[in-house]
């Protein structure tokens, strides 16, 4: 699996990021997991074309030392899909940019 991860995090950092997830996100449904919503636009062409699985979502995982975000591009209406894929560059961009903000938000250094 390709992931981003973000190890090493302090106790008190994870209680910030913990809160900032459950706040713009909603608290995890299922433990630790946390869902960040790609945009249409930047959604791959197979993607786009598959109405009936949108929204797509790459899945964050937060524990107490470390936040690992998998690069896979899913939808939560199915399992298995043609359009459930690894991120293309664009989006993997973007994933990794949107999670080095809110720690640049929240004043954690990484």
């Amino acid at each position: 699996m390709k992931q981003y991860v973000i190890d090493e995090i302090r106790p008190e950092d994870y209680k910030e990021i913990k809160s900032y997830l459950d706040s713009n996100f909603g608290e995890p449904e299922l433990g630790n997991l946390y869902w960040l919503q790609l945009s249409e636009e930047m959604l791959a062409s197979v993607q786009t074309e598959h109405q009936s699985c949108q929204p797509f979502f790459v899945a964050l995982e937060l524990e107490p030392e470390k936040l690992t975000c998998e690069l896979l591009v899913r939808t939560r209406q199915r399992v298995r899909c043609d359009c459930i894929d690894y991120a293309t560059e664009v989006q993997r961009n973007w994933i990794v940019g949107s999670i080095d903000a809110f720690f640049e938000k929240l004043g954690i250094i990484t």
